[in-house]
């Protein structure tokens, strides 16, 4: 059985991945959601939750938040609350894809009282970051057209560029934007931020303090995601990860859950290109959970990064160049398929209880009877949803 390496260890145990807050409401498809008992109503109950999967994994210290899902009076003291239970606020997520509004655009939009209130919107959420310590505005735009004809396609790119200008303008000396890309969906014809090329152009023209945000959800079937994060990273503007699954589209299913050699082998260029544990390149997850329970949805998924990242750190490299440049497909090949099927858990499960985890972090929350103390605690409260609005909200 290969071993992990002290080295590898160590690399293993510095990993971080950023829990999203919406994940532990209420979603579905626009077809039905399914309720879960125990659902935060709350942002308060939303960062508990996340907690819990930090507590038994020790890799989930952060917790990302969505305005206006997410606001609060007093961020303040959701602050606090955060790091009374272990963790931390992180990435500021902005929404302009649930104001009627936005129906034709937001930043991109023609009329410029409504781009002024998107950009405005942008600002507040900028605010919020100074109050939270958050380092990151994310900014996924659901913009586009469905028809040719419908909009100046032209126009647009060039009325976003201005937008994305006045919010880079507001941000701090340690603050970054990062803005997500996505190939279809909501707008069918032509998505205004459809792929990594669009958003480095957009990103580039701004600064050092923009960058790329990969979502592994957001390209076609087919797409070679890792040869983007390789680009990326030798661009130096892969600014942060949106780790998921998916098997048609944006399916936002446990990281993993369709296609773990795909996983392997984005870490692998993230390691080779010195994506790991580098503070400049974050890890998020953002999945949405329908039909599973929430926590352990996001358990899984961040044991699922790690143990394709533990495989990924154990591929020889050494040895996989030097089959390269003797062009021996086969043995290269062979080299990086060794490690894809090594199994990992055991050595994680050893390491953890070495740690004073948990050897299997899913069966110790699921014994923990946390889920059925917050199905009792929370019955008959109001659930939150990825559509709720800010007066569903107690205020902390």
């Amino acid at each position: 059985m290969t071993t992990l390496t002290p080295e590898i260890l160590s690399t293993l145990e510095g990993q971080a991945i950023e829990l999203p807050s919406w994940a532990f409401g209420n979603s579905g498809t626009r077809f039905r959601v399914f309720p879960t008992p125990g659902t935060p109503g709350v942002p308060v109950e939303k960062i508990s939750d996340a907690a819990e999967a930090h507590r038994v994994t020790a890799i989930a210290p952060t917790v990302a938040l969505h305005i206006p899902w997410d606001l609060v009076d007093d961020f303040g003291a959701l602050r606090r609350h955060a790091e009374d239970l272990g963790v931390k606020l992180g990435t500021i997520n902005s929404n302009t894809f649930q104001d009627e509004d936005y129906k034709f655009g937001a930043l991109t939009h023609h009329d410029g009282r409504i781009r002024r209130k998107a950009i405005d919107h942008h600002l507040a959420c900028i605010d919020v970051m100074d109050a939270t310590g958050s380092r990151d505005l994310k900014i996924w735009l659901a913009e586009g057209s469905n028809y040719p004809g419908q909009n100046d396609m032209r126009g647009r790119q060039d009325r976003l560029q201005d937008s994305l200008q006045q919010i880079y303008a507001r941000l701090g000396d340690d603050q970054r934007l990062v803005l997500e890309y996505k190939f279809f969906e909501p707008s069918f014809y032509h998505t205004d931020v459809p792929d990594w090329g669009t958003s480095y152009a957009q990103v580039a023209a701004l600064g050092d303090k923009a960058l790329v945000c990969l979502d592994t959800g957001h390209h076609a079937p087919g797409t070679n995601i890792e040869f983007i994060v390789m680009q990326l990273l030798r661009l130096g503007k892969l600014g942060s990860f949106d780790f998921n699954s998916r098997f048609y589209a944006d399916d936002d299913l446990i990281v993993g859950a369709a296609d773990p050699f795909q996983l392997f082998r984005i870490l692998f260029e993230v390691v080779r290109g010195g994506g790991l544990n580098n503070p400049d390149v974050a890890f998020m997850l953002d999945q949405c959970h329908n039909v599973e329970d929430k926590i352990p949805g996001q358990i899984r998924s961040v044991l699922n990064v790690q143990e394709m990242t533990a495989r990924a750190l154990l591929v020889d490299r050494d040895a996989l160049l030097a089959a390269e440049r003797a062009g021996d497909v086969l043995a290269a090949n062979a080299v990086f398929m060794d490690e894809f099927y090594t199994d990992v858990r055991p050595h994680l499960a050893a390491w953890r209880e070495s740690r004073g985890l948990p050897a299997d972090p899913m069966q110790a929350f699921a014994a923990s009877g946390y889920l059925q103390r917050i199905a009792a605690d929370r019955d008959g409260g109001v659930q939150a949803g990825l559509g709720i609005c800010t007066n569903l909200i107690s205020r902390v």
